[in-house]
This record gives C-alpha cells, structure tokens and sequence, in this order.
C-alpha cells in the first residue's frame, strides 16, 4: 500500500512520539507500505514553526534528512495536486490539510491522519 502521512504524523514518527498510535506505526513499519511524506508538509513546518506553533518546534532541514533516514520516499506537489485542491469541498479550512487530501485523491494513495475533519474527504483518508 502506498501511504501518505499527515505532517503531525510525520512529526511524531521522526520524533519517537508517544503521541503517535500504535495502528500508525504499525502501517509505517510495515515492510509492505511504501510510505511518503508531502513537499507541503515540509513548508507547513516551515511556516508554522517560524510563527513559533509549539506543535511544529522542528528544524525543516533536519526534518528532510529524518524523513530519508526513516526511509520515506518524498511526495512533491505539482500542479494537478493543486488542481486537485480546487475540486474538494469546503469541509477544511487548512490549506496544508486540503493540499494533503488533494494529493492522495490524485496519486491515488491512502493518506494517514488524526484530524476527524478530514475523513469525509474521501475513502482514501484513513484515521489513526
């Protein structure tokens, strides 16, 4: 299965968070997964750490290199993911969520969560 993770789930996972489910990790160490992380994620850190979010304290550069040491395979955002974005229904407001959904509706992937809203996106939107 091809796997898309939630940037709170990539955070936990690099992090050895407790936070992190035990059915998340399961699927992330799960030889058979392939698991991604999303360019966007990477620029959500980016942004939300600099406006000093407590939940996304993290180094983006030192997250890139945690995320191929984990061996996850990056996900970049391209231009249909975007306009994938505009077909979706206004059940989030988080343009980085909306940005995630989109990409594993286009890939298509399962993409991993933890945030309730997002799950009516799609089939593919799996809570853990």
């Amino acid at each position: 299965m091809r796997v898309l993770l939630d940037t709170h789930l990539l955070l936990w996972a690099v992090g050895s968070s407790r936070r992190l489910s035990r059915a998340a990790r399961a699927l992330i160490l799960d030889m058979e997964n392939e698991v991604f992380y999303s360019a966007a994620s990477v620029w959500e850190v980016a942004i939300k750490s600099a406006l000093r979010r407590k939940d996304f304290n993290a180094d983006p550069a030192m997250l890139v290199r945690a995320f191929a040491q984990s061996g996850f395979s990056e996900l970049p955002v391209t231009a249909a993911h975007a306009v994938r974005v505009a077909g979706l229904p206004a059940i989030h407001r988080d343009p980085f969520d909306r940005l995630l959904v989109a990409q594993s509706l286009a890939e298509p992937m399962t993409f991993l969560t933890n945030d309730a809203t997002l799950a009516p996106y799609s089939p593919l939107v799996q809570l853990v």
